[in-house]
């Protein structure tokens, strides 16, 4: 995906073409790096033509990606081993139970890494990878194997193949990144059995990399931005003050808080990260809770219940159920086990309080106020950390624009929620990182002064309403556990081949209103995508282009992006 903004930050253009998403079990989330590459190549070329800019106007890129998603290739070849592992795959949790009773237990990291032992993060990813796909350790013995995030994967085919490397947040959501001594840890990597080998350089979120190949689309232009995806939105939302937050509705939540200085342990179910590092400068920490379903509960309704068309359709019904609401119809949407706080992989989804008075906007009610009570759990367990509850959230992602989940988020958890103008976050989050680092930008106070709200709601709901709601969703949440037996672990070799290209995969092509379920990254495209009909379902491509900036006294800023399933990889630039 390709997106352009002013230096101010307001969009000027963006492109955007899909990919595919491969379901080979039940459970199990792949993507195609190939393909990611070629798509961030023609989103290049295309997003560039639009407005009549060439790489000569850039004068650096950033790239903002879905973090844990796993790639392993060959660096002389750059053929990739397997498709990429995506973060919500649900493969390794035999792993995860493997490793989590070998060490002692679920947290047994969490001192080092801030991160429990559970399938989202990339180490039981990479662990799977050498178990299974034929030649893999051989090969990574000979020292011709490379792994990365799709931020290292684009970074690498961006220079020209010459530069390995990824940032602090994307390493510290890999279970082998030591929190205190910012780098891999050799502990870690003996314990997984991962050679040191593959790995990339870690490096502060905000520096010059490396330059673009000089014969490729961006010859010559520096990378000098590098965030995941959910840091990337937390400082476009210029959260750089300990206590400040965002929450991202996309396919899954990802809540976040700045925590300042010093890594927060937590006690109550989250994740200590490294929220982003600007060079020369000390690392800062964050407070993150992911919900792996929230829209892609929506996208369910869609494509498996038939319920609704397109995705604006659930506001509408929404306002149908009126002051009654779900009428007391709850769903807790674990198709694969609960995130944060609970970390539950023996969850499945619940429906309760069900009766024959229930019509479809009442369970598409229920759907909306599911991602409202799952950040609310969330929220508790980050006010319970940080020893104060949270004043405000600012909020992005596609489900945002819904001005029903978002009155609904403050009445359920009695906070003020603050929407910004500018939606695309995650996207000038990145370009704001790689602006910084070549002086595009003097310092964060000047980004600061770039955030307006956009809309502001406030609680209003009835206490004794609010907790008879609290009371079923708990009761709820219980009905949904110890679903799910221990079943014997598929180890199965397979080659890179056959997965590369397993016609018997399902395969889903995301169409212009999945934007609305993106986790950040293509937030403005999902904002206009929730009010438009859904009849370009079947597109494979688009793109939206505003007007074209002033050739005389603005400085705009140009970035790179992709959705990649529902999380997204983004690559972003800036112009001079």
């Amino acid at each position: 995906r390709f997106v352009i903004f002013d230096n101010a930050g307001a969009l000027v253009a963006q492109h955007q073409v899909e990919h595919q998403q491969f379901y080979p079990n039940a459970g199990w989330v792949e993507h195609d790096p190939v393909e990611i590459w070629e798509n961030t190549q023609k989103c290049i070329s295309d997003a560039l033509e639009s407005i009549n800019i060439t790489p000569h106007n850039l004068c650096s890129v950033g790239v903002t990606n879905q973090r844990e998603t796993t790639v392993v290739w060959n660096k002389h070849t750059g053929k990739p081993y397997h498709n990429a592992i995506v973060w919500n795959c649900g493969r390794t949790s035999e792993l995860a139970s493997e490793f989590a009773s070998k060490l002692g237990g679920q947290d047994a990291l969490r001192v080092k890494t801030g991160l429990p032992i559970v399938s989202y993060f990339s180490a039981l990813k990479l662990v799977w990878l050498f178990r299974n796909v034929q030649g893999l350790r051989e090969d990574a013995q000979n020292g011709d194997v490379l792994f990365g995030t799709i931020d290292s994967w684009l970074v690498w085919n961006l220079s020209g193949k010459s530069t390995h490397v990824t940032d602090v947040t994307n390493a510290s959501r890999t279970l082998l990144f030591n929190l205190e001594t910012m780098n891999w840890d050799s502990e870690l990597l003996a314990t997984f059995d991962i050679p040191s080998s593959i790995l990339p350089t870690v490096k502060p979120s905000s520096t010059i990399y490396c330059h673009c190949e000089k014969d490729g689309l961006l010859g010559g232009v520096a990378v000098a931005g590098i965030l995941g995806d959910q840091h990337a939105a937390l400082f476009g939302q210029a959260c750089f003050k300990s206590g400040e937050a965002k929450c991202t509705y996309g396919t899954g939540c990802f809540l976040m808080m700045n925590t300042g200085s010093s890594p927060m342990p937590s006690k109550h179910g989250l994740l200590t990260t490294v929220a982003y590092q600007l060079e020369g400068q000390p690392p800062v920490y964050a407070l993150e809770g992911a919900v792996s379903v929230c829209g892609s509960l929506i996208q369910w309704l869609r494509d498996q219940l038939g319920l609704i068309n397109s995705a604006k359709d659930t506001e509408l019904l929404a306002a149908e159920c009126g002051e009654g609401g779900s009428e007391g119809l709850v769903i807790v949407p674990a198709f694969s086990g609960l995130f944060a706080p609970y970390w539950r992989e023996d969850a499945r989804g619940t429906i309760c309080g069900l009766t024959a008075f229930h019509e479809k906007k009442h369970l598409v009610k229920a759907c909306l106020e599911a991602a409202a009570f799952q950040a609310l759990d969330v929220l508790g367990a980050m006010g319970k950390d940080a020893g104060r509850p949270l004043a405000t959230l600012k909020v992005d992602g596609g489900m945002s624009a819904n001005d029903a989940l978002l009155q609904f988020q403050a009445d359920i958890s009695q906070t003020e929620v603050s929407r910004p103008v500018i939606m695309e976050t995650t996207a000038l989050g990145a370009a704001y990182a790689a602006g910084l680092a070549v002086g595009f930008w003097e310092n964060t106070d000047e980004l600061v002064d770039y955030w307006k709200m956009e809309s502001q709601y406030s609680p209003s709901m009835a206490n004794e309403k609010r907790e008879k709601l609290l009371s079923n969703w708990r009761k709820t949440i219980q009905k949904s556990l110890d679903w799910v037996e221990p079943e014997a672990k598929v180890n199965s070799p397979v080659s890179s081949e056959t997965t590369k290209t397993n016609e018997s995969s399902s395969l889903m092509r995301q169409a212009s209103d999945d934007n609305f379920f993106d986790d950040g990254l293509n937030s403005q495209f999902q904002q206009s995508a929730f009010f438009d009909e859904g009849s370009d379902k079947d597109k494979v491509s688009d793109g939206y282009v505003s007007k074209p900036p002033s050739t005389t006294g603005i400085n705009p800023l140009l970035l790179l992006g992709f959705g990649v399933l529902a999380g997204v990889l983004t690559t972003k630039f800036l112009t001079k």
